[in-house]
């Protein structure tokens, strides 16, 4: 097919181990760091350096997207164990989807949009109401 090709596959696959990253570890600097080295080092091990940089790139935008998800699972009383599990699952999808020709591109490039409209949807929460749910 081309490095186009496995360009793509690496930037899927980054994307799917930023998702699994997010969905174990709490802080998103943590599971960017090692989204982007999992990504980097699978890329670099078995194509070259043009697919390490596309995995390290899909690890850290995977996580980015995930983050906001699996924050608010877990604030909205979602246990730990089960939220990675199903987030797991999602990345294992994921990264099977990522041989399909472009879309793993597209998920690279989709799940920080998404994860950002997520985001914008959440209410916001006030100092005031609170003390009033307190009668």
């Amino acid at each position: 097919m081309g490095g186009w090709y496995t360009i793509g596959i690496l930037a899927g696959v980054g994307a799917a181990f930023g998702m699994l990253a997010a969905g174990l570890v709490a802080r998103f600097a943590v599971a960017a760091v090692v989204a982007a080295a999992a990504g980097a080092v699978v890329g670099l091990l078995v194509f070259g350096w043009p697919e390490a940089i596309a995995g390290a790139v899909g690890g850290v935008l995977g996580s980015l997207g995930t983050a906001p998800v699996v924050s608010g699972a877990l604030r909205r009383g979602g246990t730990r164990g089960g939220t990675a599990l199903l987030v797991g699952i999602a990345a294992l999808v994921a990264a099977a989807l990522a041989f399909v020709p472009v879309v793993g591109y597209l998920e690279a490039a989709a799940l920080p949009v998404l994860g950002r409209r997520l985001r914008r949807r959440e209410p916001e929460r006030h100092a005031g109401l609170r003390t009033l749910a307190r009668d």
